[in-house]
């Protein structure tokens, strides 16, 4: 017999979760989406929103299903990609389970209402979380940074910064998108000049404000 199957006992079995790292921009702050939760383990720690996939559904089902469960929020309506898996094994208390991570993002989502076992659900700065101020159950915490990495990251060659814009947007509103996302001031000159030098990034729509293409 094959050693790796010898070995085959040490192989327990392992649940599938998924957790949202959902940003929007509300009164120029980039903020998160974050839940209460109303169970053990760490109940009444504030946490990303998700649960357990169930066995029916794909892994973007349940990422939507469990969005609007615990918070009320149309995922339908956000920019939502696969950020990663993470399975370190004492992730979770409860045994090994393996999340797999999204990144969402949304022009000025609405107040979220909490539901099923998430007591509340809230729009949280994510400055207050990546400083420490708020601490969020599980390894959220790394989620949450590699989310904020990748957002950051993607700014800077793609034009996902209008995920976080209505349809139609001015240049000071997607500047703002981008002064929050990064932390950081940007003038206003060469922030127009450097929009309007991207070809594609935007159009004029005839009046004051420009759509993202």
């Amino acid at each position: 017999m094959d050693d790796w199957l010898k070995d085959s006992t040490e192989v327990e079995a392992s649940w599938v979760t998924v957790d949202l790292a959902i940003f929007t921009v509300r009164g120029d702050q980039l903020m998160v989406l974050l839940i209460e939760r109303g169970v053990e383990p760490f109940l009444g720690r504030a946490a990303l929103p998700g649960g357990y996939v169930q066995k029916d559904e794909t892994l973007r089902d349940g990422a939507l299903r469990e969005l609007w469960e615990e918070a009320q929020v149309d995922g339908g309506r956000l920019h939502l990609e696969q950020l990663g898996a993470y399975g370190d094994p004492w992730r979770d208390p409860r045994g090994r389970v393996v999340t797999i991570a999204y990144l969402a993002l949304g022009p000025d989502l609405p107040t979220p209402v909490g539901g099923t076992d998430a007591r509340r659900a809230y729009w949280a700065p994510v400055s207050e979380v990546i400083n420490g101020v708020r601490e969020l159950a599980f390894d959220h915490p790394a989620i949450l940074a590699d989310a904020l990495e990748e957002v950051r990251r993607k700014l800077e060659y793609t034009a996902v910064a209008a995920a976080f814009c209505g349809e139609t947007f001015t240049l000071s509103e997607l500047r703002t998108v981008y002064e929050a996302v990064w932390g950081q001031y940007l003038d206003p000159s060469n922030f127009r000049r450097k929009v309007l030098k991207t070809e594609g990034f935007v159009r004029p729509t005839g009046e004051l404000s420009l759509i993202h293409i």
